[in-house]
């Protein structure tokens, strides 16, 4: 597992007045709703629990998976219950015994891929849905991906290939964020790539999050017509991350 020390605190900052954090939870809300899990979903490396926050208020039950004590203590300050400060492996959980699982933007931190990926799908019961989002597209590898610890990047294809490896079927797979590749390419990858940015000089997601602002609500005003086309079961043909649902074989 690769991860800033402080990342936890550095989202806490910024979560609630961030476009990004914002689109995503609505994203994985409406199609959460969808694909409605039976029992309870378990949000592995759950972090900070703005997710579950807005899986839970979107009417399903959730419980949180966090091994980093600042990440679980933000997240029952947020109200959600129950918060398992534990990596997953020592969580206890027994296989076989959960109905839904998600992992946001996790996966990518973690260096054996297949390994976690078998994991989950072990602890899932016989059809137990997954949910899962990572960041898209290798050639927008950065400085920032460097300092967030980033394994890797995915395309829907490749990710699905992962998947299919690792005992899961897809039932629905998209792009998220539309609007961000060429952006994220010129303030980011392009600057990494002529060395003018460096890993240590980064903050923690600061080229996707803007301050609340003229900015922030023209992302929206953007990012709108994406999450109501998601919302009615369409998809996005590019965007800067991945998202999909799949069922345990």
């Amino acid at each position: 597992m690769s991860y800033p020390k402080h990342g936890n605190a550095s989202c806490l900052q910024i979560e609630d007045r961030s476009f990004w954090f914002r689109h995503r939870n609505r994203c994985i809300a409406s199609v959460a709703r969808r694909f409605r899990p039976e029992g309870t979903l378990v949000d592995i490396g759950g972090g900070n629990g703005y997710v579950s926050k807005g899986l839970m208020e979107a009417g399903l039950d959730c419980a949180l998976l966090e091994p980093g004590i600042d990440g679980a203590l933000a997240a029952r300050s947020r109200g959600i219950d129950p918060v398992i400060c534990a990596r997953l492996e020592d969580a206890g959980i027994a296989p076989g015994s959960i109905s839904a699982a998600g992992m946001f933007d996790v996966l990518e931190h973690i260096e054996d891929e297949a390994g976690a990926l078998r994991q989950v799908n072990a602890l899932l019961r016989p059809g137990g849905r997954f949910f899962l989002s990572v960041p898209a597209y290798a050639f927008l590898h950065s400085a920032e991906d460097v300092a967030a610890g980033h394994f890797r990047r995915y395309t829907l294809r490749t990710l699905a290939r992962a998947l299919t490896a690792s005992g899961f079927t897809l039932e629905y797979s998209t792009y998220l964020f539309a609007p961000l590749p060429p952006i994220i390419f010129l303030l980011r990858t392009l600057p990494s790539l002529l060395r003018l940015r460096r890993p240590e000089d980064e903050e923690l997601h600061a080229s996707e999050h803007v301050r609340e602002g003229i900015s922030a609500r023209m992302m929206d005003r953007l990012l709108d017509a994406e999450a109501r086309r998601i919302e009615l079961g369409g998809t996005i043909p590019f965007g800067t991350s991945c998202f999909v649902v799949c069922t345990k074989d």
